[in-house]
Parts: C-alpha cells; structure tokens; sequence
C-alpha cells in the first residue's frame, strides 16, 4: 500500500509538470531545467497568485527567481553587491539620499521600456498603503520620505534618517528576495490590494526576466524563456541555456528521492541526510554543496523558538529562561539534523563577518547551554511557584500542569523534527509540551497577531555582514498590541524597559557607517538587554542539504565553484540562468 501511495503521488507531480504544458511548444527533457520547490508540503491553493506585494504570495515557484529581476544581487562568496537590473546606487555624505541608476535598455516582457517611472510608481504605492499590509509596506514607510525620477534611468531617494544599508536591505537579495518593481502600465487601473496579477495569455505575470509564464496549476509552474530578452539584447547578459524552467511541488523526501534518482528533478529541495545518501548510491549525477561530510550549506537563518511575550506565564522572562535550561541544543542536532549543524551562540548566523560581533557578546558571558541544565530550569520554574506533582509534572498552585504549544509550519520538514525533539525534552522533564502543526498561511497569520503560545521560526534573520539587521527586527518600533498585525518581526511582542533601552542603542547603531568601529561595544551593550529577557532562544545554526542533479544540467554552485551560495528558492536564481550550462549526455 505505500509503495502503490507514494508512486501515485510521484505519477501526480510528473503529469503535473508536463502533460498541462502540451499547449505550449515541446521542449526536450534535455532543455528542460526542473527546480523542487521549498515549503508547500502539498498543493498550493494560491497558485495563481502572483502580484509580489499580497501577503502569504509563494513567491519561489518561479516567479522571483525566472520573472522579477532584482535590482542587484548579494554575492555571499565575495560579498559583492552585483548590478542586475540596475546599475549603480550611491549615497550622499549624509547617508540619506541614495540615487539609483537604471540600466539602459532594459524591457518588460511585453517590450514596454523599464524605467525610472515604474520604480517611483511601486515606491509610491507602498508610501501610500495606509494599512500597510502590502509586502515591505511597513519598511518602506519607515525609511523613504520620498521619491522622484530625476530622468528615465535615474531614480533619487530621500530618507527618513540616514540608512548605511538601504541599498543593501531593500534591493540587493541580502536574504530571499527584495522589493520587486511593477509594471505602471499594467497596474496603474488595478486594485493592488485584490489583483492576482495572473493570465498567461497576456503575459501575466509581466516580469523584466528571461522567462514568461505558460501555464501554472496547484503543483507546478511553467516558464518559458524569452528568446527577444534585453538582457541578451543588449548584451548585458547572455540568454540563457535552458529553454525551459519548470518548478514542482514534490512535498517530502520519498517523492524527492524517487524524482532525483530518476532524473526529474534537476535542483533538490532541503533533504534529511538520510535520503541524500540514497539519492546518491542510485545516482551518481547527485552532488551537495560540500563533497563529503556535512555535505551542507550555513542557511543565513538560524533556527529558535519565540514566545508571544504578551501570554502568561511566558510573559515573564525567567519562565522563558527555564524553558531555554530545559532544552539540549546537542539533542537537537543529533536528532533532528542527524548531527550536520552546530549550536547558535548568539542570534546571529556563523558567518565570518559576523565572528568580531559573536566573539564579543560571548565574550561578555551572554551565551547558551549546549546540554540541557535541568537543576536551574527547575529552580527557576520553583522560584515562580510550580512544583511537582506525583507523576513528575510541573503543576502550579492551583495543581494546573504547566504547559507550552509549540506552533510549527506544516510545509518544512527541517523545522517539524526540530518541534517534535523540543516537545518530547520539555515533557521528559514534566512540562506538558505540544506541537501544532499549522498550514503555512495560517501560521504566518497568527504570528503577526498574536495568536500563538510559542513558535519554532527564524525570525532573528537579516544580518549577514553586519550587525544592525537582526537587531532592529525587535525594536520598539515594530511593536503593535496582540490582534493588531504586526509587520516585522517584533510578533513577540517585547516590551518594557530593557527594550526600550535596547531600541534606543540599536538606532543609533543603524545611522552608523558598516564597519565602525563603535559598533561591537553597542552590540555588546543592545544584546545584554535582550539576552536577559530572551524573547525567544536561539537554538542552532540552519543547514541546508541541497542536491543538484548534473544529468542534464551543470554548473551548479559548489563549496569549490562558489560563484554564488546554492539557495534555488532565492531571487538570487536569476544567477544560475547564467551559470548553468547543458551537459554532455555521457552513457545516459
């Protein structure tokens, strides 16, 4: 029976794939590029939603990463910041006017000119979404006071204080994707607000990239390229290999596994280590990141768990604090990642250029157990007036079990295995921990209101180079009360005094130069005030094990061809159109 289950769910995702097309030209499997989608862990009820700017919008079936050019992208190898659909961006003296350059030449997929216009429209846009429930509406109020277009290639932005990173944050693909600009001429009669954005047959989605849109249903998206593309045209870049690109809703290892080894999956979701290793000795074409052991990528976003600090009894800091001694870091590594990861030491991912910020705040004795300590977890929850009862159950007074649920999104299987290894160490110890897992939409949902216990997220992302980025994700300023919608990552609601102190640190730590050498002390000084309130506890460092499969399609990203990281669901992707090249078919 599960063998018969799980070939009919392979037989499902390949018709999906291929046989709704058959309206659109026959492209050969050999031009063909077929990319796993990361999340969805079934059908995608939104499949044709595709205006960038609606909340919960699955922007990583194709749309970002074969559609919507950024302006520029982040090498993480280098660390440069890469011209893409725009040119140059520059600050004055003062940091608060940044001018962007257009590239010339640079088309719609319907021929229309890309300009200066398009941009000041979108920008526009979101400055005027009183509710700001559009995607980066809340940041783009915050920080651009204005816009205007000094000419069609050149666009100035006036700010709100001075921003060393806006370039970086808003329009460089720091971490999964940026501010997309839209087409004026297709959105100016729209209502932003309701617009899917989606009918093949006029080309919609209308992006400025390589490919367009042919057909779409709940399990896969096709795109064709765009063989009159400017950026091919006018030399900037060259037109891609592939003919096709096609993105599937595999949803678990077994189907990845039976895909991969067949040759119908040519970039590989996140895998357990286990079902690497089977992809592998069926199909020598596979290949991760690194060759041997961990075989994995640093995910810029390290794993944790959040509270809603607005729910007693985690509105009191040292409830959380028990909750972090209860927990063994090692336990999760060994169980839920099979050992391929390391422990978080701080908030921050375990790249290089954050080592000088890691080392100091660690330094300063603001660091975590690895194994659980479970005498001062007890103490803790004692000292608050729980005790156990009979059957070794933390109980309060009243003779209550204390409890914890622990809310997880369905679609990451990476992220379930963490849940589940948390909620059997809390209930080891007597807490009666729970998971709920909840559909992706509904659990983002119920971050920004308030409707959670505890979450297992990676919401402390953003810093990659630098420092400010996490920190500011729980500033003040991002606060709203419990059923307002939150639009930053402040979902926890922390408030009181050590926050107001570490809001205050950590704005005058954003109007300061990258590198300055001012920063670590504040760091240090902003990091005491949230490491004694713990909001939410760092666990560990995330990994990705993705496979690539070289049957078809070489090229890919390795530890030793490192052009650009591995990321596939990224805006980033545009990249690998330009780096993938056909291969030799060999003994296939």
């Amino acid at each position: 029976m599960k063998a018969r289950t799980l070939l009919f769910a392979l037989l499902v995702v390949v018709f999906a794939a291929f046989s709704f097309s058959a309206a659109a030209q026959d492209v050969a499997r050999e031009d063909t590029v077929i990319f796993d989608i990361d999340g969805p862990a079934g059908a995608v009820a939104n499949y044709d939603q595709m205006n960038f700017l609606l909340p919960n919008n699955h922007r990583n079936k194709g749309l970002h990463q074969a559609v919507a050019e950024p302006l520029f992208i982040l090498n993480y190898e280098t660390g440069e910041i890469m011209p893409w659909l725009a040119e140059s961006m520059e600050a004055n003296d003062s940091l608060d006017v940044w001018t962007l350059h257009l590239r010339e030449g640079a088309e719609w997929s319907d021929g229309e000119a890309f300009n200066a216009d398009d941009v000041v429209w979108t920008i526009n846009l979101l400055l005027n979404d009183e509710t700001a429930s559009l995607s980066y509406a809340g940041n783009v109020q915050t920080w651009i006071a204005s816009v205007e277009a000094m000419d069609d290639l050149t666009v100035v932005f006036n700010l709100t204080q001075p921003n060393p990173r806006f370039q970086l944050d808003f329009f460089s693909v720091r971490i999964w994707g940026g501010i997309n600009m839209l087409p004026e001429h297709v959105f100016a009669d729209k209502d932003p607000f309701t617009f899917k954005f989606f009918d093949p047959e006029q080309g919609w989605p209308l992006g400025t990239g390589p490919y367009v849109i042919t057909s779409a249903n709940e399990t896969a998206w096709v795109y064709d390229r765009n063989d009159d593309w400017w950026g091919a045209k006018t030399g900037v870049f060259k037109l891609p290999e592939p003919q096709r690109a096609i993105w599937v809703v595999t949803g678990n290892d077994q189907i990845r596994t039976t895909m991969a080894v067949a040759n119908e999956l040519d970039s590989i979701m996140d895998v357990t280590l286990g079902a690497f290793e089977a992809m592998q000795a069926q199909n020598d074409k596979i290949f991760a990141w690194v060759e041997g052991m961990p075989f994995v990528w640093l995910d810029p976003c390290p794993r944790q768990l959040s509270f809603q600090t607005q729910v007693a009894p985690w509105d009191n800091a040292e409830m959380r604090w028990a909750i972090n001694h209860a927990i063994s870091r090692q336990q999760v590594i060994d169980i839920a990642y099979e050992g391929v990861t390391i422990p978080s030491r701080t908030l921050y991912v375990e790249y290089g250029g954050m080592f000088p910020y890691i080392d100091a705040i660690e330094d300063a004795g603001m660091s975590f157990n690895t194994e659980a300590d479970l005498d001062a977890a007890a103490a803790l929850l004692e000292a608050n007036g729980y005790s156990r009862n009979d059957d070794g159950r933390w109980v309060d007074m009243d003779g209550d079990a204390l409890s914890l649920e622990i809310q997880v999104h369905e679609g990451f299987v990476e992220k379930r295995r963490i849940t589940t290894n948390l909620v059997e160490q809390l209930q080891s110890f007597g807490i009666e921990a729970s998971a709920a897992v909840i559909a992706g939409a509904t659990w983002g949902d119920n971050k920004r209101f308030g409707n959670y216990e505890s979450t297992t997220d990676w919401d402390a992302c953003g810093s990659i180079n630098e420092p400010w980025a996490s920190l500011d994700r729980y500033t003040a300023r991002w606060w709203v009360p419990v059923g307002e919608r939150s639009s930053g990552s402040n979902h926890v609601r922390w408030d009181g005094p050590n926050n107001e102190a570490y809001s205050e640190i950590v704005g005058a730590l954003g109007s300061l130069p990258l590198g300055h050498p001012d920063a670590i002390d504040m760091v240090v000084e902003a990091y005491g005030y949230l490491y004694e309130d713990l909001p939410f506890i760092p666990l560990n460092q995330a990994t990705k094990l993705i496979p690539f499969n070289s049957t078809y399609w070489e090229g890919w990203p390795t530890s030793e061809n490192n052009w650009n990281h591995p990321a596939t669901w990224w805006q980033s992707t545009h990249q690998f159109f330009q780096e993938i090249t056909k291969a030799g078919m060999g003994d296939m």
